[in-house]
């Protein structure tokens, strides 16, 4: 879906409507609550611990090897030695942090995990080689991929085709962009039901109930432009599960300290050592690979948290001082007044 976000950059945002602004205003209370807390420092003394002198020692080691001696490193501790060089930094650091945090009363609590399980999603939806000023997208492909967080292995996918209604007949550059043939959206069901599909899998999961879980994305669109215009076209209220989710180029960038320009997911996969697996554009696919780039992150020592969140109808950050909450259990499609 990469192409189709970059190619809507420049469009006009669509203000959200009286009624939208009525029935988000509970589900935004929280987000403007999360926004007014002041970050908050570590208790005093919490950093006197004699082993941050160790990590910092350790750390200017690290900064001082080659590229070969990074990776001659990790090979000797038997990680992954793929990723340039910023990567196997970051990968030697978060590894001797916790191995020496988990022998140390600076620990406490840091062994936890926010989430059991973490769904990936991607998107695909209508589009035209250059959209016309105001182009309504529809989703026409709805995957999510599951990641369990204590295996660190993806364990379960679901796919589902979607019929466009406001523009039912796909274009050439759409077909060729995503691998999704006419035929394919004429047989497929209306979002509402298909959404409704997608809930059962969730609820079958146990997430939400039994399993904190929450959402993950390539990016703000997904669920920000895509999934927020969907449900309006569809009158459907935005489903309260998907409020908040895990921007995975904004937790990329935070974490290995590059640019924004190698947030793209082709340049994440590659600067992990990686190569896209599949076919690019076919949402269960960049799925797939992004759920890939999740799991080395969580191997590289990264936690990834929640950082955006729906608000008045637009993506908005959720800052690092929020507090941290797994997504609500899902629910079936409910009709908007």
């Amino acid at each position: 879906m990469e192409s189709q976000k970059k190619t809507n950059q420049s469009a006009n945002k669509t203000s959200a409507s009286e009624n939208d602004e009525e029935e988000e205003r509970c589900a935004n209370t929280s987000c403007e609550k999360n926004e007014k807390q002041e970050p908050s420092s570590p208790k005093q003394g919490d950093f006197s611990d004699p082993v941050y002198k160790e990590i910092a020692v350790a750390n200017g080691a690290i900064n001082r090897m080659n590229r070969d001696e990074l990776r001659a490193k990790c090979a000797e501790l038997k990680l992954d030695t793929r990723g340039v060089k910023d990567v196997l930094r970051k990968r030697l650091k978060s590894y001797y942090k916790k191995q020496k945090l988990m022998h140390s009363a600076a620990a406490a609590g840091n062994t936890d995990t926010y989430f059991d399980y973490i769904c990936v999603v991607d998107f695909e939806a209508t589009c035209e080689e250059n959209n016309p000023p105001n182009y309504l997208h529809e989703i026409i492909e709805f995957p999510i991929v599951l990641i369990d967080i204590h295996t660190l292995e993806i364990v379960d996918s679901f796919q589902e085709y979607v019929k466009p209604v406001v523009n039912p007949q796909l274009s050439e550059f759409c077909v060729k962009l995503t691998g999704i043939t006419q035929k394919m959206v004429d047989e497929a069901e209306t979002f509402p039901q298909v959404l409704k599909r997608a809930v059962s899998w969730l609820l079958e999961k146990e997430l939400g109930t039994k399993y904190k879980y929450t959402f993950l994305t390539d990016g703000s669109w997904d669920m920000g432009k895509f999934l927020h215009t969907q449900c309006k076209l569809s009158c459907i209220r935005y489903p309260q599960f998907a409020r908040k989710w895990i921007n995975i180029r904004k937790s990329y960038g935070n974490f290995y300290k590059v640019p924004r320009t190698q947030t793209k997911l082709i340049c994440m996969l590659e600067n992990l050592g990686m190569q896209y697996d599949g076919r690019p554009h076919c949402g269960l696919d960049d799925s797939r690979n992004i759920a890939r780039i999740a799991i080395y992150m969580l191997k590289d020592g990264c936690q990834l948290r929640v950082n955006e969140c729906l608000h008045s109808g637009e993506p908005r950050s959720v800052p690092i001082s929020a507090p941290i909450e797994g997504a609500p259990a899902p629910q079936s499609p409910q009709k908007r007044d």
